[in-house]
């Protein structure tokens, strides 16, 4: 089994946390970023598997540095995997999110808001239910990356 699925899913029991938990009672932009960063952190941890798997298949031989370097050589070697790809992208997005001009709205209430100022005069606005729908799409990322690195689980196998 891949170590580096594992600690995703770990990430990803974390990121849980925080939203169910923290933001129930600490609604600040402070939790969402964090909740943000443990996004970023379980895709890089997807990223370092299918980096792993591509290493012991003999497609790659050194890793780069940076995780923006990681996760084009990733798309780079899985360009046939659209669903991949869109993932990666959502990666990007989110490492944008973290990286632009933040600001805050409605901290300490229910309606907690982190305006981020894209590019071409945009802003993106992250709300708590924001963050529960980018939750479920990062489990689904997390299994998709699971059934391509390491298989189906045994259950699903039979039933199929």
């Amino acid at each position: 089994m891949n170590e580096y699925l594992l600690e995703a899913r770990e990430e990803l029991k974390r990121l849980e946390h925080i939203i169910f938990v923290s933001l129930k009672y600490t609604r600040t932009v402070d939790v969402i970023l964090n909740a943000l960063h443990r996004m970023v952190s379980t895709f890089d941890w997807i990223i370092e598997a299918f980096l792993e798997k591509a290493r012991e298949e003999g497609k790659v031989n050194t890793l780069p540095k940076s995780p923006a370097l990681r996760a084009r050589l990733v798309g780079e070697l899985y360009a046939d995997d659209q669903q991949l790809l869109r993932y990666l992208c959502f990666y990007t997005f989110l490492k944008t999110l973290l990286n632009m001009k933040q600001q805050k709205r409605e901290e300490f209430r229910r309606h907690v808001t982190l305006i981020v100022e894209l590019e071409n005069n945009t802003t993106a606005e992250i709300k708590i239910d924001n963050l529960m729908n980018a939750e479920r799409y990062m489990h689904k990322i997390l299994q998709s990356a699971w059934e391509k690195i390491v298989g189906k689980p045994k259950e699903e196998e039979d039933e199929i």
